[in-house]
């Protein structure tokens, strides 16, 4: 669920006020990461490597309070839950997308997973969930990339996540990920932590 709070009794109103109106108000990180555990681990026991990734960015995100609060519509609303949104190639040979609950549980999220993507790719239609805080996601996993920017126009105001093919070095797997979030939402440091806490997601999972 969501609701309207005030900018005002939050820790965000100096920063609501400096970047609501801004006309690019989004701001990028990229940090290369370690995912040799999600490689191995996707391999051994057959998960998706997505899925996985996904999980740790819900796990990551949900214990960072600003990822909860959302800049839209010359507003500010707070959630209550999280989804995560992931791109589905469909049948027709385009693309679709659909939101996927966040569940601390890996087995729950997986099955959200699977089933969701699965009825979205076969369907054609998105899956939304408008009662839960969106962390968006691409995988272009066509090539290798080291960066890439999003819209910069604040029509989507959510934060949104965005890789390409892994790459190996040795015997280690690395991945470069761009991290666009809303200035409004968050500050560098709150995207700083949470991309630490990424790192250490994977490192765990």
């Amino acid at each position: 669920m969501r609701k309207e709070i005030d900018p005002k009794e939050t820790t965000r109103a100096r920063a609501f006020e400096m970047w609501m109106k801004s006309p690019v108000p989004m701001v990028t990180l990229v940090k290369t990461f370690d995912v040799t555990r999600l490689v191995k681990m996707s391999r051994k026991k057959g998960l998706r490597f997505n899925m996985l990734l996904c999980w740790c960015i819900g796990k990551a995100a949900s214990r960072i309070d600003e990822f909860y609060l959302l800049p839209a519509e010359g507003k500010l609303f707070k959630y209550d839950r999280m989804a995560i949104n992931v791109i589905v190639n469909n049948a027709k040979g385009g693309i679709s997308t659909c939101d996927v609950p966040f569940s601390d549980h890996l087995e729950q999220f997986k099955a959200d997973y699977t089933a969701l993507t699965q009825e979205t790719s076969a369907t054609c239609r998105d899956i939304t969930d408008n009662d839960a805080i969106i962390v968006g996601t691409s995988a272009v996993t066509e090539t290798e990339l080291d960066c890439i920017v999003n819209q910069y126009s604040g029509i989507y105001n959510n934060p949104f996540l965005v890789w390409g093919r892994y790459r190996r070095r040795w015997l280690r797997y690395h991945l470069p990920i761009s991290f666009q979030f809303h200035h409004a939402q968050m500050d560098g440091t709150h995207a700083g932590r949470f991309l630490t806490l990424l790192q250490k997601e994977i490192n765990e999972i």
